[in-house]
Formats: C-alpha cells, sequence, structure tokens
C-alpha cells in the first residue's frame, strides 16, 4: 500500500509543480483547494477499491506503460496525461495569473466546476470498484483471466471511467477560473475518445463476450447519446 500512497503524493506533487510554476506564486488559494479535493478523493477511492481489487490499485500505481501495450496506445495514454493531468495546470496558471484570455467565470459557475471536478474523480474510482481488469495499459491480461466487466457503472455506458475525464479536465477549468483551460480540454479529450476507439476494437478481437456486452450497452460514453 506504500507504493500507492507514494503514486498518489507524486501525482498530486505534480499538478501542484505545474499549477504553481506557471502561476509564479503559492498564494493561490483556489489551486491548494483543487489539490485537497484531488488527494482526499483519489484517496478514500483507492482505500474502497484496494478491498475488492488489491491487485488492480498497486498495477495502476506502477508507470502507465507494459511489455504487452501496443506502441499507439503507450503513445496515446502519454499524450492524453501529458496534455491533460500536466497540460491542463499549467494552462490554468498561466491565464489565470498572467494571460486573462477571457473573462473569469461567475462564482456559482467556478463553484459548480469544483463539484464536478470532485465528481469526475468519484466516478473513476466507482469504475475501478467495478472493474478488475481497469488497468492503465490496453492489454489482454490472460494471467489474470480477463474477462467483461459489466456491472455498475458498467451497466450504464461501456466506458465510465473515460467518461469521467469531461467533468475533471472542465472542472479544473471552471473552478480555477480560466475558461482558456476548459478550452484546452478539448485537446486530451479528443486524445481520449482516439485511444477509446482504438481500445473497442482491441477488446471486440481479443476479449470473449465483449462483442455480445456492446450489444447490451449500445453507449460508450453518455447514455442515450454515444
Amino acid at each position: 500500500m506504500f507504493r500507492v500512497v507514494a503514486r498518489l503524493v507524486a501525482d498530486a506533487l505534480l499538478v501542484a509543480i505545474c499549477l504553481f510554476a506557471s502561476a509564479g506564486t503559492v498564494v493561490w488559494g483556489r489551486a491548494w483547494v483543487l489539490l485537497t479535493v484531488l488527494l482526499l478523493v483519489r484517496s478514500v477511492g483507492a482505500n474502497a477499491v484496494y478491498r475488492v481489487n488489491p491487485a488492480l490499485v498497486l498495477d495502476r500505481a506502477r508507470l502507465p506503460v507494459h511489455g504487452d501495450q501496443s506502441r499507439i496506445d503507450r503513445l496515446l495514454v502519454l499524450a492524453v496525461l501529458a496534455t491533460g493531468f500536466l497540460g491542463l495546470p499549467l494552462i490554468a496558471g498561466f491565464d489565470a495569473f498572467h494571460w486573462h484570455l477571457l473573462p473569469r467565470p461567475a462564482p456559482l459557475l467556478s463553484g459548480i466546476g469544483l463539484g464536478l471536478f470532485a465528481m469526475g474523480w468519484g466516478i473513476k474510482n466507482l469504475a475501478l470498484r467495478a472493474n478488475a481488469f481497469a488497468t492503465a495499459p490496453v492489454r489482454l491480461q490472460r494471467e489474470r483471466g480477463h474477462a467483461v466487466a459489466s456491472s455498475g457503472p458498467y451497466a450504464v455506458v461501456r466506458h465510465p471511467f473515460y467518461a469521467a475525464d469531461p467533468l475533471i479536465h472542465v472542472g479544473l477549468g471552471l473552478w480555477l477560473q480560466s475558461y482558456a483551460a476548459v478550452l484546452f480540454a478539448v485537446i486530451p479529450v479528443a486524445l481520449m475518445v482516439m485511444r477509446l476507439q482504438l481500445e473497442e476494437r482491441f477488446l471486440l478481437r481479443e476479449l470473449p463476450g465483449y462483442r455480445e456486452y456492446v450489444e447490451r450497452v449500445p453507449h460508450r460514453l453518455v447514455p442515450g447519446v454515444w
């Protein structure tokens, strides 16, 4: 479990560096609130998931690359992390303190953003708890008896873990009062959609029962839409 805690702290530290380096100051209350929510929600979620899927939590504490992972998936996952996990905090810090490209969101909308940010991480926790095979690299986990996950949020959409990303990215930009960051969120979301489509092709080809699951749960990210 030490490795899991170390990964959570390291992730929060990376986000903090991006936020405060781009802002040019550590006197940024909204950034500290965001980091607190990030650590709290992820820590509570990691503990909850560890109780049912300890191997998954330990696996996700490693770097998001694997020898069985395709080159394109490796590139996409790193691109999503670079533009979303690190790029968005950088954009938000620069915009909030230096660029001022667009007017700031109203206080109410900004507060809703923090709620969206926390909700997104909460949905990711629910997805990890329901799917013991939701490792960061896309690969067929024969050694663990890889099977289709279809309960919990997976009964609603096929990729609830990815569905949380727009909430997190948009919520971050709104809470940090940067519409520029909200607009920039289109990039990691688009990369995530590309990765999702490649993952679906892989699962349809390699994972027994996934085609039947697609027929039962027709929507990928948004119920009734797509």
